[in-house]
């Protein structure tokens, strides 16, 4: 989409529904903070890297603002060590928010499909995203989390600094991974209700 004010590219869509969601994440109390209930997600977010082959995973609640990432696997298995909105690391959880315009998880967000983009060069629509510069990223695999309600919370992705021919096995893989992930999320609403 082009914005016929400026003539770029926008980088990040329209989210409508970002109330929606910031309101569901207070209520699982989800994508606020990082505290020792996330070790799970980092769990999972390990899993997806082991599973795709990847240096970096995320598991990633996207509110009105900022993302966060709940779930992270970087190369050193540093948790809050690579802030993904630069490339220096730091030995804090703080570093696990990034710009809601920074990234492809708010496209796979707005869109509700799987993302796959072997090679971000090759579009120019993501091409120009800040983390092709910051941070090296040159492939993304991501798929939106959906839960019961109907609401996408976030996104499961997978991400690399080289190019990479995710195909079909790619992506049924990154949206089981997600399938498997709002599941647990179902459940753990489930027992704080109980």
């Amino acid at each position: 989409m082009t914005s016929f004010a400026t003539g770029r590219m926008l980088l990040t869509p329209t989210d409508r529904h970002g109330p929606a969601r910031a309101k569901r994440l207070r209520k699982l109390d989800l994508g606020e903070r990082p505290d020792a209930s996330y070790d799970n997600f980092d769990a999972f977010a390990d899993k997806v890297a082991e599973v795709t082959a990847t240096p970096f995973s995320m598991v990633n609640f996207i509110d009105e603002n900022r993302q966060f990432f709940a779930g992270l696997h970087t190369p050193a298995g540093n948790r809050g060590g690579q802030d993904l909105g630069s490339a220096a690391a730091r030995s804090n959880r703080s570093s696990r928010y990034m710009a809601r315009d920074h990234g492809y998880c708010p496209h796979v967000l707005v869109r509700r499909k799987a993302l796959v983009l072997d090679d971000v060069c090759d579009y120019p629509r993501f091409a120009g995203n800040p983390v092709v510069d910051d941070i090296g990223i040159r492939s993304y695999l991501g798929a939106p989390l959906i839960d019961r309600t109907g609401i996408a919370l976030g996104t499961v992705c997978a991400v690399d600094t080289v190019p990479r021919p995710w195909g079909r096995a790619g992506l049924d893989t990154i949206k089981s991974l997600a399938h498997e992930l709002v599941r647990q999320i179902d459940d753990r609403e489930g027992h704080r209700t109980v």
